[in-house]
């Protein structure tokens, strides 16, 4: 099956993903556990979920850091989709016991929910995606389109598109993050500027 995904350059990239053949297996579900944190910071209360051996929020960080915004500069869109953060602010933004996950972390992630080639139609919300881009939120991970910014100021892709920093670099200026699109059932990697804002999904130390 062919996916498309877009690219902060507002280009599509294809995937091809392969079905099951007839009486195939499919990969075991990872165990999932629901839980809750408040940070001690700002009493903000967060929904969390275990998927296998990790701990993660089952939503996106909304805490008021210095250097983040909300999308549109609107408080109403930080308490949809959590705030928007440049890598250096995102890096040291989760709370205590909690930080900002690598790029293999994510990935032990993608593998827990059967791969990256369906992980966002498994991990995105059952609503909030532009047209039929919901997913089945199949192990409570809810992820949300919260769309991205720049540091000059414009926002894109509210509803249609979420980013997500890794801790892990590419070079002095640039970083891994995990996107997802409304078109598609992948979760893509691609590398983009640190000073660009994205959601930030903390994990468990």
């Amino acid at each position: 099956m062919l996916n498309f995904t877009k690219n902060l350059a507002g280009k599509f990239i294809a995937t091809i993903t392969k079905d099951n053949p007839p009486g195939a297996k499919t990969p075991e579900a990872a165990a999932v556990k629901l839980g809750s944190f408040t940070d001690p910071r700002d009493g903000k209360t967060y929904k969390t979920v275990k998927i296998g051996s990790q701990t993660w929020m089952a939503e996106n960080l909304n805490y008021h850091a210095e250097g983040s915004k909300c999308y549109d500069n609107k408080p109403e869109n930080g308490e949809k989709y959590g705030r928007l953060y440049d890598w250096s602010t995102a890096m040291k933004s989760c709370p205590s016991g909690w930080h900002l996950p690598a790029k293999n972390e994510w990935e032990v992630l993608d593998k827990a929910v059967g791969g990256n080639e369906t992980a966002g139609a498994k991990l995105k919300a059952k609503n909030g995606w532009h047209g039929d881009g919901n997913g089945t939120d199949k192990y409570g991970f809810s992820a949300l389109p919260g769309g991205y910014g720049y540091s000059g100021g414009n926002f894109s892709d509210a509803g249609e598109g979420g980013l997500w920093w890794s801790a892990t670099e590419d070079n002095s200026v640039g970083a891994y993050y995990l996107g997802m699109y409304y078109r598609g059932e992948d979760a893509y990697w691609d590398v983009n500027y640190k000073s660009n804002l994205f959601s930030v999904r903390c994990v468990r130390d």
